[in-house]
């Protein structure tokens, strides 16, 4: 983080930003993304996410209905200037990083399904790359501030792996080489649209992303 900026700034910027492209990039499946197809909210290994209301009662929604709720949340969140602050002389709410820790927390499940339900679609529309993108800001920007829980994240580990964004790791490079035969059910699937029908590779050639660039883009954002 650079020298002489406020660490909830930084947070708050961090987190918008994250969001935005989110959103963006699942809004080029969304219409992919139905109740029929997605019936439940699930990422990688089959992990469902289940849906708490304010009042914390917990539901088991269809993925589109639940990556509504969280856009929703999201969105309300952020404009709402007692959390997001945009005035001059308004401060940041000394709780700001357990909401930045939630709406993160429930972006990376929208990334997870985007990776588990929707890559493919992703893939034959050339947006796969903006996807990997998302997640190493997401990934970087969690391994230096811990923001996300590791039983959160460990679904997509081998995935890190495989895109270098942390740098190379021969051991957990091993378990990403065991673990891709998971994805291929995923990848080979018939698509839920009239793509051409080409096999998918979820790690297809993965170009290492530069983690020093990277990390030096994030600490000077």
């Amino acid at each position: 983080m650079p020298n002489g900026i406020d660490f909830n700034e930084w947070l708050a910027s961090h987190t918008i930003s994250i969001f935005d492209n989110t959103n963006l990039i699942y809004g080029t499946v969304s219409e992919f993304c139905t109740i029929s197809g997605c019936p439940d909210m699930v990422g990688p290994s089959y992990r469902t996410y289940l849906w708490f209301d304010e009042k914390g009662k917990k539901s088991r929604v269809a993925a589109p209905l639940y990556i509504d709720y969280v856009m929703t949340f999201v969105q309300k969140t952020i404009n709402d200037e007692t959390i997001f602050p945009t005035k001059y002389a308004n401060e940041f709410p000394v709780g700001l990083e357990i909401v930045v820790k939630k709406i993160l927390r429930l972006l990376f499940h929208v990334i997870a399904h985007l990776y588990h339900s929707h890559f493919r679609e992703l893939v034959l529309l050339n947006l796969h790359t903006h996807l990997n993108c998302v997640f190493a800001h997401l990934s970087v920007f969690n391994h230096r501030y811990q923001l996300i829980e590791q039983r959160e994240t460990e679904i997509l580990q081998d995935l890190v792996v495989a895109l270098k964004i942390l740098g190379d790791d021969e051991e957990t490079a091993t378990e990403v080489n065991e673990s891709i035969d998971e994805y291929k059910d995923v990848i080979n699937k018939e698509p839920t649209m009239s793509f051409a029908d080409q096999p998918i590779n979820m790690f297809p050639n993965p170009s290492p992303i530069n983690t020093q660039t990277l990390a030096t883009q994030i600490d000077n954002f």
